[in-house]
C-alpha cells in the first residue's frame, strides 16, 4: 500500500518537479530548454558587433589605406619634397594632372600626390601623438579627481572648467604664436589643450566605479589610492578611453589643418596637409583645382572614416556592457 501511494504521489507530480534520483539515474530525461550558444569572448564579442557595421569597417580599411599611402607610398612613388628649387628645374610650376604629375603640381613645383604622402605623414604622426598625450593626460586626471573626491575633485574640475571656457583653437593659436612651432611642439601643444573631454569622462566613470564591491573590498584589504585608480579603475574605463582616443586623433588631425591654413603650421621644407590648403588658396580664383581638392579629400576622408570607427567601437563597448 505504502508502495501504490509513492507511486501515485510521483504520478501526480509536474513535468518540472520531477524526482531527483530519476534525474540522476538518466531514467528521466530533464525539460528541454531553449538552444545554447556559445558567444566566444569579450574580445570576439566586440569584434563581431564592430564587423556589423558596414561603415565602421569601411572607415577601417580607409584608415589602413590612407597610413599606407603615407608611410609606404613615399618607398615606391620617388619625389623631392625637401628643395623647392630643384622641384621647380625638375617640374613646371602650377601644371595640371600628367603621366608624370598624376595630381599636377603646386606654385612651388612639388608634386601634389607626393606632397600629400609627404604632408599626411605629419598630418597623421601629430593626430595620434597628440591624441596619445591627450588620452594619458585626460585618464588619469579625471581618474583622480573621481576617485578622492571631495576638495581635490572640485579643485581639479574646477580647473578642467576653466580650461575649457577658453576656445581650444584660440588657445592653440596663441600657444603656437608664443612657441616657434616644430613637429615635437605641435603634439604637445595640441595634445596638452585636448585632454579636457577625456578628463570629464573619465571622471564621470570613476565616480560610478568607486563604490563598487571590488574596489570597496581592495580598499578594505589595505589597497593604496594609487593602487585602485590604475590596477582597477582605469583598467574598466578602456571602453570609454578606446572610444574617446578615436575622436581625439580626428581633432588633432583638424587642429593641425586650421593652424596649417593660418600659417602656424610645421615650418619649411615640411609640410602637412593644413599648409597645403593654405598654399592652394593663393590659387584657387586661377583655376588650379589640384592644389586644393585632392588635399581636401584626404582630410575629410581620414577625418570620417575616425569618427565612423570611434562609433562603431562606442555601440561594440556597449554591447559588452550589455551582455557583462
Amino acid at each position: 500500500m505504502a508502495i501504490d501511494d509513492r507511486q501515485g504521489s510521483e504520478m501526480t507530480l509536474d513535468e518540472g518537479e520531477l524526482p531527483i534520483e530519476k534525474v540522476a539515474l538518466g531514467r528521466v530525461q530533464p525539460p528541454s530548454g531553449g538552444e545554447v550558444s556559445s558567444t566566444g569572448g569579450l574580445g570576439r564579442q566586440i569584434f563581431r558587433t564592430f564587423l556589423e557595421n558596414r561603415l565602421a569597417v569601411i572607415g577601417a580599411v580607409v584608415i589602413l589605406l590612407m597610413l599606407g599611402l603615407c608611410f609606404l607610398g613615399p618607398v615606391f612613388y620617388h619625389t623631392n619634397q625637401t628643395s623647392a628649387q630643384q622641384a621647380l628645374l625638375n617640374s613646371t610650376q602650377n601644371s595640371p594632372p600628367s603621366s608624370t604629375n598624376p595630381l599636377g603640381t603646386d606654385g612651388a613645383g612639388f608634386d601634389i600626390l607626393g606632397r600629400i604622402m609627404y604632408g599626411g605623414r605629419t598630418s597623421l604622426e601629430v593626430g595620434f601623438a597628440a591624441a596619445g598625450i591627450a588620452t594619458f593626460v585626460g585618464v588619469v586626471w579625471g581618474a583622480t579627481a573621481g576617485y578622492f573626491g571631495g576638495w581635490i575633485d572640485s579643485l581639479m574640475m574646477r580647473i578642467v572648467d576653466v580650461l575649457l571656457s577658453v576656445p581650444i583653437l584660440f588657445l592653440i593659436i596663441v600657444l603656437a604664436v608664443i612657441f616657434q612651432p616644430s613637429l615635437g611642439l605641435l603634439m604637445l601643444v595640441i595634445g596638452f589643450t585636448a585632454w579636457l573631454v577625456p578628463a570629464r569622462l573619465v571622471r564621470g566613470e570613476t565616480l560610478t566605479l568607486r563604490v563598487r564591491e571590488y574596489v570597496q573590498a581592495v580598499r578594505v584589504m589595505g589597497g593604496k589610492g594609487g593602487r585602485i585608480v590604475f590596477r582597477h579603475i582605469i583598467p574598466n574605463t578602456i571602453g570609454t578611453i578606446i572610444v574617446n582616443a578615436t575622436f581625439q586623433v580626428a581633432d588633432a588631425i583638424l587642429f593641425l589643418a586650421a593652424l596649417g591654413f593660418i600659417g602656424l603650421g610645421v615650418p619649411a621644407p615640411n609640410t602637412d596637409w593644413g599648409s597645403m590648403l593654405s598654399n592652394g588658396v593663393n590659387y584657387a580664383l586661377d583655376g588650379y583645382w589640384w592644389e586644393i581638392y585632392p588635399t581636401a579629400v584626404a582630410i575629410v576622408l581620414v577625418v570620417v572614416a575616425l569618427n565612423f570607427v570611434g562609433d562603431a567601437l562606442r555601440d561594440a563597448f556597449e554591447v559588452r556592457l550589455q551582455r557583462r
